[in-house]
């Protein structure tokens, strides 16, 4: 496999923790890629000490070649390069190399250059600075891949948890509205066949969420669950192994998530909250609807350690592995199909 990695904010930890992912990957039989910023990979590292050497290439289609050769290398394709860099401060320059990275490294996915891209974090303030309207990463490569409705899901592969949002980053004011004109039995059957071809899993086991507090009590705090969700669920039954709708606090504190294969919430913090919380150092993004395999770690660029040597790539790492095993669960269903 050959997987590209977007080198995210370069004021921020993405630089640094792709440079310790790619130290704890790079004895693999899989060929690897950085697309943004030389000189920001190499300002980082040297400002870290880290024992990677970095190579500038043109052409990614040479990437393979030369990671077979000399697989301790790392290639650097670069969109843009800095007039400066000064970790941990909000720069409409680096908002724009973040996302020129994020643009370059998609389409070598979709033109099967590369199998997988794997995004370091963002700065969204930086990239509103830069003037994109797309401040996030599924947004942006929705529109460039002209989805509607991709999906966010998180998965741990500690705990195996897996959570996906029926709504991304929306006001809560807007969300009851939003799960009614959903296609809620469609988003099911959806992430159905995404955990199938994604991971794998032959007949995944969902847990539905409830919207309202305690799942409504029976529609004393709300009718979305009786009116929408319940509904939904009962069109369901006999096709997917799908349940609920849940009440969201006894569900995780009870553990009752670890009988499922997917967690559905409604809302983001619904969902993150205890994800999070669970699976901070651990956790990976994932986009699901894009004709592309797009993995990212699951937290942000912090600006309060950029630079200082302290950034985990536990993260990072982990989104990498889940990026290689999509993309080969992918070819293997072409294969078979």
């Amino acid at each position: 496999m050959q997987i590209v990695w977007s080198v995210g904010d370069i004021h921020g930890i993405g630089p640094e923790i792709v440079l310790k992912t790619f130290l704890k990957i790079r004895e693999t039989e899989h060929s690897f890629l950085v697309v943004g910023s030389y000189n920001a990979l190499e300002y980082y590292r040297k400002t870290l000490d880290l024992p990677v050497e970095l190579e500038p290439v043109r052409d990614a289609r040479s990437v393979e070649k030369l990671c077979r050769t000399r697989c301790r290398v790392l290639p650097v394709l670069s969109v843009a390069e800095p007039e400066t860099i000064t970790p941990g401060t909000i720069s409409a320059e680096a908002g724009r190399i973040a996302m020129l990275s994020v643009a370059t490294a998609a389409e070598l996915c979709r033109q099967k250059v590369c199998d997988a891209l794997v995004t370091a974090p963002i700065h969204k303030e930086a990239v509103a600075l830069a003037g994109f309207k797309e401040t996030g990463h599924t947004g942006f490569l929705a529109k460039l891949f002209g989805i509607s409705s991709p999906t966010m899901m998180f998965f741990d592969p500690v705990t195996k948890l897996r959570v996906a949002l029926a709504t991304i980053h929306e006001p809560l004011e807007k969300v009851p509205a939003l799960i009614r004109q959903m296609d809620l039995a469609g988003f099911l059957e959806n992430l159905a066949r995404s955990l199938k071809t994604d991971f794998g899993i032959e007949r995944p086991r969902m847990a539905v969420l409830g919207l309202n507090p305690h799942a409504s009590d029976g529609g004393i705090m709300g009718s979305e669950e009786k009116e929408i969700i319940i509904p939904a669920l009962e069109s369901l039954q006999g096709l997917l192994e799908v349940e609920g709708p849940f009440p969201a606090d006894g569900f995780f504190g009870a553990g009752r998530y670890r009988k499922y294969d997917m967690v559905i919430a409604m809302y983001h913090d619904q969902g993150l909250l205890p994800f999070k919380v669970l699976a901070f150092d651990t956790g990976v993004n994932v986009t699901l609807g894009l004709p592309i395999v797009r993995t990212s770690p699951d937290h942000g660029t912090s600006f309060d350690i950029a630079g200082t040597g302290k950034a985990s790539e536990r993260s990072c790492y982990e989104a990498t592995i889940l990026a290689i095993t999509i993309a080969r669960n992918r070819k293997q269903t072409e294969q078979s199909s």
